[in-house]
C-alpha cells in the first residue's frame, strides 16, 4: 500500500483541490492507497474542509508544533509500505507520485524531488541553493533540492526515527548517515496560488542549527562525550604547550610571566578542556535517560479523525 501524507496549515483553498488531484493519479495507478492529512492547530477552515472528503485520515495537533511535528505525526500514522511526503500548497504535484514510487521499486530507500524550475522569489532560491550546499558539505549527500516536500520512503528506514526542530529538510540526508540508499529525480514546482508562504528566514536559521545537530548526532554516533572529549583534551594539551613555552621564556631570561599573557592563555585553555569533559559527561548521561525512559513525542494528537468509521480522541 502507499501512503501519502500531507503536513498543512491555514490551506482552506489548497486542501480539498489537492485530494482531488491525488485522488486521480492513484486511481490512474491502480495501487492501494491512503492519504492522511496532518492538520497542525489551522487557524482557518482548513479542518473543516478537510471533514468534508471522502476515505481520508485526518491528525489534528492541540497546537501548532511546526511542521516538523506535523509530518512526524503523519509519517507514523502510515500504514503503507512506501510513505510519500507534499506539501499542501499545491505547488508539489501529485502526477509525479508515480515516478517516485517507480524509483523506489528500483530498490532506492530513500528518493528526493528536485525542483528545477522552481516558481519561488529570487531570495528564497539563493536562500535553497546555498543550504543544499552547506547540507552537502556536513553530511556528505549531495542534492539538488534537498529542502522539496515531495519525496518517497521506503517504510522500514522510517519506523525507528523521530524528528524534531527543523529536521524534517534533512530528513534524507540523516537517513543517508545511517546508511540508507538516496535518489533524486526532477519533479514539477508550481507557484502558490493561495494561502500565503510558511518560509521566513529565522526559519532558515532553525534549519542550521538542526543541520548541525543532524551531524553531530550521526558522525559521534549518539556518543557526546567523543565529541567535547576530544575538544576537552585538544585543548588542555594547546594549555600545556603555552605553559611550557611560557616557563622556558622564563627560564631564558626572555620574558617574565607578567610581561607576557601566556600564562593566563594557559590557565584558560586548561580549565576549558574540563569543562569541556564535564558537558561530554553531562550530554552523555542525558542522552543515555533520553533513550531509556522517554517514550513521548514533542507534540500531541489530540484528535485522529478517519472518514467512515468512528472519530477517536487522543
Amino acid at each position: 500500500m502507499i501512503s501519502i501524507v500531507v503536513p498543512v496549515y491555514n490551506e482552506e483553498e489548497n486542501v480539498a483541490r489537492l485530494y482531488g488531484k491525488i485522488t486521480d493519479v492513484m486511481r490512474r495507478l491502480g495501487e492501494p492507497y491512503e492519504v492522511i492529512f496532518s492538520d497542525n492547530a489551522s487557524t482557518d477552515k482548513t479542518l473543516e474542509k478537510l471533514r468534508t472528503l471522502p476515505k481520508i485520515t485526518i491528525l489534528r495537533l492541540a497546537r501548532n508544533y511546526g511542521q516538523t511535528s506535523n509530518l512526524d505525526a503523519a509519517i507514523h500514522e502510515a500504514k503503507g509500505d512506501i510513505i510519500i511526503t507534499m506539501d499542501g500548497d499545491l505547488q508539489n504535484d501529485p502526477e509525479d507520485i508515480p515516478a517516485l514510487i517507480g524509483k523506489i521499486k528500483e530498490g532506492y530507500d530513500v528518493v528526493s524531488g528536485w525542483r528545477q524550475e522552481r516558481n519561488d522569489s529570487f531570495g528564497r532560491r539563493i536562500l535553497s541553493r546555498s543550504a543544499n550546499w552547506l547540507t552537502a558539505k556536513v553530511t556528505g549527500l549531495a542534492l539538488h533540492d534537498s529542502a522539496c516536500a515531495l519525496k518517497a520512503y521506503k517504510r522500514e528506514v522510517l519506523e525507528d526515527v523521530r524528528l524534531y526542530g527543523e529536521m524534517h529538510v534533512f530528513l534524507p540526508a540523516l537517513l543517508y548517515m545511517r546508511g540508507a540508499t538516496v535518489a533524486e529525480i526532477p519533479v514539477r514546482h508550481h507557484a502558490r496560488q493561495f494561502g500565503i508562504s510558511k518560509h521566513y528566514f529565522m526559519k532558515a536559521v532553525k534549519d542550521i542549527s538542526d543541520l548541525i545537530t543532524i551531524k553531530f548526532l550521526s558522525s559521534m554516533n549518539g556518543r557526546p562525550l567523543v565529541f567535547f572529549g576530544g575538544a576537552g583534551v585538544i585543548s588542555i594539551i594547546v594549555g600545556f604547550v603555552i605553559a611550557f613555552v611560557s616557563i622556558y621564556l622564563k627560564l631564558a631570561d626572555i620574558r617574565n610571566f607578567g610581561q607576557t599573557p601566556l600564562p593566563i592563555f594557559a590557565i584558560f585553555f586548561v580549565l576549558s578542556g574540563f569543562i569541556f569533559f564535564m558537558l561530554g559527561f553531562l550530554a552523555e548521561l542525558m542522552l543515555r535517560i533520553y533513550y531509556e525512559t522517554s517514550h513521548k513525542t514533542p507534540y500531541t494528537i489530540k484528535e485522529k479523525i478517519v472518514v467512515g468509521k468512528e472519530n477517536s480522541a487522543i
